[in-house]
């Protein structure tokens, strides 16, 4: 069911989370964020942190997250996949995303050597696959090529994560021109910084902060800077 519309004028700011199924990380950003005063709603995301177990493409996170919007105009702030999602709603629904806040997102496929190397893991792990019989080397492999994230998913979350995987963005995000706030770890190796340049290359107007210390999430590693940032975003309206 929507969400009511927001009252006394005053802006929605709705977070979605990574790929991930706990929550407790966050909450050291959340707790900084409500002592300063900023309200906001942390979303638990189907198949992830919510209990249930769609096999859903992006455009069905995008029809998910519009239920929840209403009728109201919001700050979206999104990590990893969770940026993805925001991304993907923004490009749906523009009338209803007021700022968009990116933080390490998701979105732009692998390219160069790293799709060499994806698509080289995906052959090893078909090859690995059919000869190994144990569990736990199954699992020290998939490790290897970084495949945790698919390798403790569900049946149906794989075909999920698929979905979201093959959604390339790259060219559809020029479409973006609501504010856009991106925030990213200098050394990032999931998402790494070359796809957070070019998400600010091709949104016109956006404005890029690099953190110089931190990796793929900002918002543990970095919670105060991650948090002024925020605060600067839901006070320029």
């Amino acid at each position: 069911m929507a969400k009511a519309a927001s009252t006394m004028g005053i802006m929605r700011l709705l977070m979605l989370h990574g790929w991930t199924y706990q929550t407790a990380t966050w909450d050291a950003l959340r707790q900084e964020l409500s002592a300063r005063g900023i309200e906001h709603e942390f979303l638990r995301i189907p198949g992830l942190t919510d209990g249930s177990d769609p096999v859903w493409t992006l455009d069905d996170y995008a029809a998910w997250l519009d239920e929840i919007v209403g009728d109201d105009r919001v700050i979206l702030y999104g990590h990893s996949n969770g940026g993805r999602i925001s991304l993907a709603y923004a490009l749906a629904r523009p009338d209803k995303v007021s700022r968009l806040i990116l933080e390490d997102s998701a979105g732009i496929p692998p390219r160069g050597v790293r799709k060499l190397k994806r698509d080289a893991f995906r052959v090893l792990a078909q090859i690995f696959g059919r000869f190994v019989r144990f569990e736990r080397l199954r699992g020290t492999f998939r490790r290897a090529i970084r495949a945790s994230d698919y390798a403790n998913a569900s049946p149906n979350m794989r075909k999920t994560m698929a979905n979201l995987v093959a959604a390339d963005l790259s060219e559809r995000i020029a479409a973006i021109a609501c504010p856009t706030l991106i925030v990213w770890g200098a050394h990032d190796t999931t998402t790494p910084l070359e796809d957070g340049r070019l998400m600010h290359a091709r949104i016109a107007g956006s404005r890029l902060v690099v953190i110089p210390d931190a990796r793929h999430s900002p918002h543990i590693t970095n919670v105060k800077e991650v948090a002024d940032l925020v605060q600067r975003e839901s006070e320029a309206l």
